[in-house]
């Protein structure tokens, strides 16, 4: 981030220096270019408030560094890295690797500080009293919506790097003296952003704010958004009271529901109502799941221009690259074309689901095991299942989620993904509050709130003797895997060696190595560091 300040300071000087030697130019008025200059009305803070969601998905589909959503996922306890791995994942498995120079770390802190800066602009505008084109009520609302993304981004930092620098207001020149804020600090600030907007916020009511390009409801910030986003980040403080009483507003609050039956595009086709969740056209609330609290919505660029930010990875990454089998043809029930850049850990594929019954989210349709022969050139082995055997099977038939699949034809090669994301949805909600009450002793109605989920998954319901924090975490791999940032949570339990090692740490491809305490944070960016010439920003230690 601060690179950036200063190559725009010196762009300025240039500038500065070519236009004195003009005289015409003497009299213009000059402009800051940090200045920000379309918030004047209602219609400047849209724009503004929009470009987060856009800077949000800028980073979930960051396609220069195609292993990106490896990251958060290989070198945990759920999968590994496979022969076709891209090269960014490399330092989340192999960790000697993983030092202050790393591209992911950078990426993260300077994207979630320019997010910061943008949130900035506008809550400094929306609190401008002198500001009279738009009303108090739409300035309340702004300042909401800007403060949920702060607090949003501030506690992904904190878990992510722990300390960080608090910045409050709008970047207004380069600036070189930052100091990393004590813990503490920065989370009463996170409290306070999302406190602000779960209760200034827009609440639901239709489920809607706004309408898309094609006169269809989208979903923008709301305060449950904020409540959930608390009730993790107390998670994360040790305030466990009151994270569970967040996660109980949200799911007392009557605005959601588990999806417990068929509907939507595919409601008559093969399936079950727990995949129906993540089919394309199916996973906002306009189109019936009554379970998505917060879902970024993207549009297939071939039909709507700008209607997805850069090329999102998530299918190539975690499907499996069945294509390249011979016998095999491209297919939209296989999920269209994918590239296994990850495979699902041996413990996901043989022993998570050990002991749940018929559990739904281990269905054909979640986590496919198996494939057949589809390509009609190969008449003799059409239907017939494709066996497990050669040295590729590791990532070309391996076992795979199918929550990102989807086959576009306009796209037949497969290098992008246009689906939403579901950042939350009702099933985490439970989840958080089992945590929450596991972690203040209350084990009898932790066990009460997982059972909920379980008889939603037909699984086998579990007893108080059964809960803690690692059947936890067993729990949220059996009904967000592929959803959540695994890493992240493992980071913010603090149980990621422990389960990365216990449970996953002879994968025959890309073993873990060189996993330590160090790692449940990351290293601050050294280009940070080095560029914060007037201060000191320490470093993480072991980095």
């Amino acid at each position: 981030m601060k690179k950036i300040y200063l190559i725009l300071g010196t762009i300025g000087m240039v500038a500065a220096t070519f236009t004195a030697c003009k005289k015409s130019y003497l009299n213009e008025k000059p402009y800051s270019s940090y200045a920000p200059v379309t918030l004047t009305d209602s219609l400047g803070f849209e724009a503004e408030l929009i470009g987060l969601y856009q800077r949000q998905t800028g980073i979930l589909t960051w396609a220069d560094q195609q292993g990106w959503p490896s990251v958060w996922q290989v070198g945990t306890d759920v999968a590994n890295a496979t022969a076709n791995q891209q090269g960014v994942e490399v330092p989340y498995y192999n960790y000697s690797q993983l030092t202050s120079t790393d591209p992911a770390a950078s990426f993260v802190w300077s994207r979630y500080y320019s997010i910061i800066n943008n949130c900035n602009i506008i809550i400094d505008a929306a609190q401008d009293q002198s500001l009279t084109k738009i009303g108090p009520v739409g300035k309340k609302q702004a300042e909401a919506e800007a403060k949920f993304f702060r607090g949003y981004a501030y506690n992904t930092l904190a878990t992510l790097f722990g300390k960080v620098p608090i910045i409050l207001h709008t970047v207004t020149g380069p600036k070189f003296d930052y100091t990393r804020a004590s813990l503490d600090d920065v989370n009463n600030q996170i409290i306070s952003d999302l406190t602000f907007a779960a209760t200034n916020g827009y609440d639901l009511n239709a489920g809607t704010r706004n309408v898309n390009v094609q006169g269809k409801p989208v979903g923008r910030a709301n305060k449950y958004m904020a409540m959930q986003a608390l009730a993790e980040a107390y998670l994360r403080m040790g305030k466990n009271d009151l994270a569970e009483q967040q996660a109980q507003a949200v799911i007392n609050s009557g605005k959601f529901s588990l999806i417990k039956s068929r509907y939507g595009v595919r409601a008559s086709g093969a399936g079950d109502y727990y995949s129906d969740m993540f089919v394309y056209g199916n996973q906002r609330r306009s189109q019936g799941n009554a379970e998505a609290i917060w879902v970024l919505e993207q549009e297939n660029p071939s039909t709507v221009v700008g209607g997805n930010v850069d090329n999102a990875q998530q299918r190539r990454v975690w499907g499996a690259a069945y294509y390249a089998i011979p016998g095999m043809a491209l297919a939209d029930s296989l999920g269209g074309r994918s590239i296994a850049r990850l495979r699902l850990s041996n413990w996901v594929i043989y022993s998570l689901y050990k002991n749940t019954g018929s559990d739904i989210r281990n269905s054909q349709y979640s986590l496919k095991r198996r494939f057949y022969y589809n390509d009609p050139a190969y008449p003799n082995l059409l239907g017939k299942q494709v066996p497990y055997t050669g040295a590729d099977t590791l990532f070309r038939i391996c076992p795979m989620i199918t929550k990102w699949g989807a086959f576009d034809p306009n796209d037949t090669f497969g290098y992008a993904m246009i689906k939403d994301f579901i950042m939350m949805r009702l099933g985490e909600t439970y989840l958080l509050l089992a945590e929450a009450q596991m972690k203040q002793g209350k084990t009898g109605d932790a066990a009460n709130t997982i059972n909920v989920l379980r008889a939603r998954a037909n699984a086998t319901p579990v007893t108080a003797a059964d809960i803690n924090l690692d059947f936890i975490l067993d729990e949220r791999a059996r009904e967000l895997i592929g959803e959540e940032n695994r890493r992240m949570t493992l980071m913010r339990t603090g149980t990621l060696v422990d389960r990365a090692l216990r449970l996953n740490s002879n994968d025959a491809q890309k073993p873990i190595t060189g996993l330590t305490a160090k790692n449940l944070l990351l290293p601050i960016p050294l280009t940070e560091i080095q560029l914060n010439k007037d201060a000191v920003l320490q470093q993480n230690p072991g980095y």
